[in-house]
């Protein structure tokens, strides 16, 4: 499994729809894609939520962001991610 971020901006159909529905919808998704939330939170600034998630590879998280964006209206961008520890492990002297 991949560690990924996700950072995602509300729309303004976004921020009327907010519900637990709409988030139970949104983890049933990640789910059902093989995926595993590991945090979500709201935020103040630039973007509205974070999520971290592992998925099983690049394409299936592609697909999270896309349908997250076409289930919620929240707009995603979603970057690979990996632990200090594996980085130094991989660059490290």
């Amino acid at each position: 499994m991949q560690t990924f971020v996700m950072l995602g901006k509300y729309s303004s159909e976004a921020v009327r729809d907010i519900s637990v529905n709409r988030t139970d919808k949104s983890l049933g998704l990640i789910k059902e894609l093989g995926g595993k939330v590991l945090s979500m939170y709201t935020l103040l600034g630039g973007y509205d939520v974070i999520l971290t998630a592992d998925f099983p590879d690049l394409q299936t998280a592609m697909k999270a962001s896309l349908g997250l964006t076409v289930l919620t209206g929240i707009g995603f961008s979603s970057y690979p991610a990996i632990s200090v520890a594996d980085f130094d492990r991989m660059l490290g002297k």
